[in-house]
C-alpha cells in the first residue's frame, strides 16, 4: 500500500510540473497574440492605399492590360501554404495541410499540375513525405515576423506567375477569427479577379505613365497580400497555442483533482488498516 501511496505521490508531482509549463506557455501566447493582432491591423493602411492606387490606374486608364489582370487558361497551379514550424497548436495545422489536400485531390490528376511555396516546417515536412513538388520554402520564422523573411518567397511566387509557369495562384491560410476559432481558408491571390474601391478615391497623376506605375505596384501589391496572409495565420497560430494550453492546464488541474483523492483514499485506507492490526495485536496480547 506504502508503494502505491508513493506512487500516486509522484504522479500529482509529475502533472503539477507539467500544469506549470502549460500555465506559463498559455500566458505567453496570449501576449504574442495580442502584439501579432496589434501587427496585422497596422499592415493594413499600406495595402489599403496600394489597393486604392491600383484600382485608380486601372480604372481612369484605358487599355492598360498586365498580365497579373488577365485570366489565362490554367495549366499549372501554384498554392502558397503557410504552416507553423512547431505543433502544440491544436488543429492548427491539421486543418490547413487537410483544406489544401482536398483542394489538390479535386483539381488535378498529377503533381505536373502544380507546385507548392510552402511557409512553415510543418507543411514543408508534411508535403516532403509525401514526395509533393514543394518549389520553395521558408521556415524559423519568428512569433512577429517581418516582411524580409518572406520576401524571397513572396517574389519568387509572383514572379512565377508572370513568367508563366504558373497561371494562377492560391495563398492557403488560417484566418483569424477570435482565440478560439480560426477559419482554414483558401484564396485566389493571382490573377486579380478584382482590384476595384468602394467609396470615393483620390484622383493621382501618375509619372513617367499609369503603366509604369502599374508595372512596379501590382507585385508589390501582390507581395503585400502574400504578408498579410502571414501576419493573419501567426496570430491564428497563437490563438490556437493559447487555446491549447489553457485546455492542457484545465486537464491538468482536473487529473491533479482525481489523484489527490485517490491519494486521500488511499491514504485512509492505509491509517485505517494499521488501525486494525494494532487492534488485533493489542486483543491478541490480551
Amino acid at each position: 500500500m506504502a508503494k502505491g501511496i508513493r506512487e500516486i505521490k509522484r504522479q500529482i508531482k509529475s502533472v503539477q510540473n507539467t500544469r506549470q509549463i502549460t500555465k506559463a506557455m498559455e500566458m505567453v501566447a496570449s501576449a504574442k497574440l495580442r502584439r501579432a493582432q496589434e501587427k496585422a491591423q497596422s499592415s493594413r493602411p499600406y495595402a489599403e492605399k496600394l489597393k486604392e492606387v491600383v484600382s485608380s490606374i486601372a480604372a481612369s486608364s484605358d487599355g492598360i492590360t498586365h498580365p497579373m489582370l488577365v485570366n489565362r487558361p490554367v495549366k499549372r497551379t501554384a498554392y502558397i501554404v503557410i504552416t507553423a514550424d512547431g505543433g502544440l497548436v491544436g488543429g492548427y495545422n491539421t486543418n490547413i495541410l487537410r483544406r489544401v489536400m482536398d483542394e489538390i485531390n479535386k483539381k488535378h490528376e498529377s503533381k505536373s499540375e502544380y507546385g507548392l511555396f510552402v511557409i512553415g516546417r510543418k507543411g514543408r515536412d508534411f508535403f516532403n513525405r509525401r514526395g509533393l513538388p514543394v518549389m520553395m520554402d521558408v521556415v524559423e520564422l519568428s512569433d512577429a515576423p517581418k516582411f524580409a523573411d518572406i520576401k524571397s518567397l513572396a517574389y519568387a511566387a509572383v514572379q512565377s506567375f508572370e513568367e508563366e509557369q504558373f497561371d494562377e495562384i492560391y495563398i492557403c491560410y488560417n484566418r483569424f477569427i477570435n482565440a478560439m476559432s480560426q477559419l482554414p481558408t483558401i484564396d485566389r491571390l493571382l490573377p486579380f479577379d478584382s482590384v476595384e474601391t468602394s467609396g470615393p478615391s483620390a484622383e493621382y497623376e501618375y509619372e513617367p505613365s499609369p503603366e509604369a506605375v502599374l508595372e512596379v505596384l501590382l507585385p508589390k501589391y501582390a507581395e503585400t497580400l502574400i504578408f498579410g496572409a502571414l501576419l493573419e495565420g501567426k496570430a491564428s497560430e497563437l490563438g490556437a497555442k493559447m487555446t491549447a494550453m489553457g485546455s492542457a492546464t484545465k486537464n491538468a488541474t482536473k487529473m491533479i483533482n482525481e489523484l489527490t483523492l485517490t491519494y486521500n483514499r488511499a491514504r485512509q485506507a492505509a491509517i485505517t488498516q494499521e488501525i486494525t492490526e494494532i487492534v488485533a495485536g493489542a486483543n491478541a496480547q490480551g
